[in-house]
């Protein structure tokens, strides 16, 4: 065996477990779909919800030393007839709320 067929299949594999890792990360997310949903059933529990959104494309995300990716969406709701809007941040792989903030 020749080695430089050894060292170009050695190249090769290296980059296909690459896309390989890659795809399989992906395939661990939750749809964002599912996510705003759960949220949308938690904030309805307190009242009727006027409007929602969600990003569909999870994003990188640290809070102190823990990194992971999250959906970001939101969520405007009535309470007393007035206008309240709220920005959430969801794990993407869990789909568990880290972080919910009015916004003013």
């Amino acid at each position: 065996m020749n080695w430089k067929f050894f060292v170009v299949g050695l190249g090769i594999g290296a980059v296909g477990g690459y896309f390989l890792k890659e795809q399989l990360d992906d395939s661990r997310l939750i749809s964002a779909e599912k996510v705003l949903k759960d949220v949308k059933l938690s904030f309805k529990k307190e009242g009727s919800i006027d409007g929602s959104w969600i990003g569909m494309k999870p994003e990188d995300y640290q809070k102190h030393s823990v990194k992971t990716k999250v959906y970001k969406g939101g969520i405007s709701r009535r309470m007393d007839g007035e206008l309240q809007q709220y920005e959430f941040v969801a794990d993407a792989y869990t789909g568990t709320v880290v972080d919910v903030y009015p916004l003013v």
